[in-house]
């Protein structure tokens, strides 16, 4: 990955530029942003911007291939039949590659499907921290500088990131790390406070209809519509792009909860249908849940703002005989912040391992008594 294969974040790859030209590359750094904005792409194309300007004739091409024998990654993974108990990041290295050709922009989601984990609990455990500090501890291959991109580190749990935290206070020389985390928030503060951070920002609408065009050929009016519906995120344009079949099952799976939450006041077993209403969405795996609650975010936001005649930024036009014109004036107000707090909520507790069955019945319940309270 090279900037120039970057979408938009001009300033931002400026800014690392002039840190590799002015010689001041931090030893630790965090890099935070959605998946969607590019920050793994970003942090490869940086990588490589240090790594070849020491002056390795076969850098580009080994860089090409992911095959840098001073570029190390970490990341997410859970055990299979193949990687055994204690699995770490080399025994998927190989998946790993293909994923990064195939979807540099990728969410975790992504990553677990591709290396067949999604139904598993995957984390940065210690055993991975034992292995990185296994390979920093070595002398760098080519006598510069050797990089360790961590991805999903905000998926490190406590003992990992402890361990991690000595090689971070006391790096070997010529050491880099590059934490890349979308929850800055999970990241232990003994390891932010020792990190320089760059947020790296949404894409902007023009940037990913730009990428769009460039990239898929697309028509300049059809990019600049999905690319207002990607909400500053090029793999959820991609996505859109080729008409995933995720989001229709999410909008089949809002329509319902909805139409039953109305119910609910004249029609007593209506509250049991929510029940079993969360208890299917809680059988899913937790980053489903997760994606399906933002999905539910989005869809509340565009009958807010097409309640408030903000008609220019509506783009959603649901199926299944869903008229968003009759449910917007539901969304306004008191309800519309009740609403976000809730979900934001029932986000935050399913990404801390609370009980999906639990939260997810609470937020179906809470939702029946939020649209049947009087606006303030």
């Amino acid at each position: 990955m090279r900037y120039s294969q970057i979408i938009g974040l001009d300033y931002v790859k400026k800014h690392l530029q002039t840190t590799v030209e002015n010689d001041r590359i931090a030893h630790a750094q965090l890099f935070v942003g959605r998946t969607g904005s590019g920050v793994l792409p970003l942090a490869i194309a940086y990588a490589r911007n240090v790594l070849c300007s020491q002056g390795n004739e076969n850098c580009d091409v080994q860089m090409d291939r992911i095959m840098h024998p001073d570029l190390h990654f970490s990341f997410p993974v859970a055990s299979t039949p193949a990687s055994g108990s204690k699995p770490t990041s080399d025994q998927f290295i190989a998946e790993w590659r293909e994923f990064l050709t195939e979807s540099p922009y990728g969410a975790l989601q992504d990553w677990y499907e591709k290396s067949g984990i999604e139904k598993k609990n995957a984390e940065i455990r210690v055993v991975e921290a034992q292995a990185i500090m296994k390979k920093l501890s070595l002398k760098s291959y080519e006598g510069g500088n050797k990089i360790l991109i961590v991805w999903g580190a905000d998926k490190m749990n406590t003992e990992a990131a402890n361990k991690l935290l000595k090689i971070i206070e006391e790096p070997p020389t010529g050491t880099i790390i590059l934490l890349l985390a979308e929850d800055e928030e999970r990241i232990l503060n003994t390891i932010k406070s020792r990190c320089q951070i760059l947020h790296v920002p949404k894409l902007s609408t023009a940037d990913i209809a730009n990428g769009l065009v460039e990239r898929l050929g697309m028509s300049a009016s059809s990019a600049q519509t999905v690319a207002r519906q990607s909400n500053g995120d090029f793999q959820k344009a991609l996505q859109l792009h080729e008409q995933s079949s995720e989001d229709l099952e999410f909008e089949k799976w809002f329509i319902t909860w909805v139409r039953t939450a109305f119910q609910a006041k004249k029609k007593p077993s209506a509250i049991t249908e929510l029940l079993n209403w969360a208890n299917d969405i809680a059988s899913l795996n937790r980053e489903t849940q997760k994606r399906f609650l933002n999905y539910c975010l989005e869809f509340f936001r565009q009958a807010m703002l097409l309640n408030y005649k903000a008609h220019e930024a509506v783009y959603l036009k649901p199926g299944n005989n869903f008229e968003l014109a009759k449910f917007a004036p539901f969304v306004s107000g008191n309800r519309a912040v009740e609403v976000y707090e809730q979900i934001n909520t029932a986000i935050y507790h399913i990404d801390r391992n609370a009980s999906g069955k639990v939260v997810l019945s609470d937020l179906a319940i809470g939702l029946t008594r939020i649209l049947h309270s009087r606006e303030v």
